[in-house]
């Protein structure tokens, strides 16, 4: 079997790369940029915009995981989540590939609350109306080596001070290569898979408060940081400040705020992966403690 993956140097596609190499499968992978060559990978230099690109992406593979998109720039939404989507299901259909696998977001649940949810949820009804074999993946907040975004909470961490969304909020979460393995196994088509859209996460029944999460961030990291928790007027004017400071590199952007003071986030109970075919195995104190490991190995601390 031979894997097309959009979004292979990504944080979630490079985990999926590693563990689909782990497990013998040849993948064909869609980058922007020439890549380094890599045994088991075929690199398609191309992106979403590229039509020809995607069709050589998908030419005869058995299925294709769509893990590209847009989560930081709210310009690029429509264009790279929803208008990509469409882009990767006309190659399917134009290459007779019946397999979609398409990595969603848990905010696409909440379209109301942020442009991003809105367009991973635009992006879902394209899938469920492509004609394709589909299944959707909605992750929660997803963290591990390489990870950018709970990077940011590593680091307060480190300071000793933790700044949170409001105290009433919980929301599930899950280690990259957990995610990782649930997209290879659904790869393979069949009742219970076909057509279901999965909420998967760490195993904790009712998710994490936002306190415990960023106790636990600061026992991986040695310390016991003072956890402040911050109203929603708080949340954006500190994305305001991150906005002037860093530009377009803000992880803290407007467009966050609007689901990170939403109280729930935790996974449905009725939409994880059934447990014949998927479960998590990284318990997550022990993954964000490889976690800060891996980032003050790297230099990222």
């Amino acid at each position: 079997m031979t894997l097309a993956v959009t979004g292979a140097t990504g944080f979630v596609g490079q985990a999926l790369l590693d563990r689909a190499l782990d497990n013998g499968l040849p993948v064909r992978a869609l980058a922007r940029r020439p890549q380094e060559p890599r045994a088991g990978v075929e690199w398609v230099t191309g992106d979403l915009d590229a039509a020809a690109a995607l069709r050589q992406l998908v030419r005869g593979v058995e299925a294709v995981i769509h893990v590209a998109g847009v989560v930081n720039d709210a310009a690029q939404f429509e264009r790279g989540n929803v208008a990509g989507t469409m882009s990767v299901i006309e190659a399917c259909k134009a290459e007779g590939v019946q397999r979609l696998v398409f990595v969603s977001s848990l905010s696409a649940r909440e379209p109301e609350l942020s442009a991003y949810g809105a367009s991973k949820a635009r992006a879902e009804k394209l899938v469920r109306a492509s004609g394709l074999d589909w299944t959707i993946i909605r992750p929660p907040g997803i963290y591990g080596p390489r990870d950018v975004d709970y990077f940011e909470m590593f680091r307060l961490a480190r300071w000793g001070l933790m700044p949170v969304p409001p105290k009433e909020g919980r929301a599930s979460i899950i280690h990259v290569d957990d995610l990782a393995r649930l997209l290879l196994a659904v790869v393979p088509a069949g009742e219970g898979v076909s057509f279901e859209t999965f909420e998967p996460d760490d195993g904790r029944e009712h998710g994490w408060s936002h306190y415990e999460l960023a106790r636990a961030v600061g026992w991986a990291m040695g310390r016991r940081p003072w956890v402040v928790h911050l109203s929603r007027k708080s949340l954006e004017r500190a994305a305001r400040v991150d906005r002037s400071v860093r530009g377009a590199r803000a992880r803290l952007t407007k467009d966050r705020v609007g689901y990170m003071a939403h109280p729930d986030w935790v996974v449905s109970h009725g939409q994880r992966p059934p447990q014949g075919l998927w479960r998590p195995l990284i318990p997550t104190r022990e993954g964000l403690k490889a976690t800060a490991k891996w980032y003050r190995d790297n230099g990222w601390l």
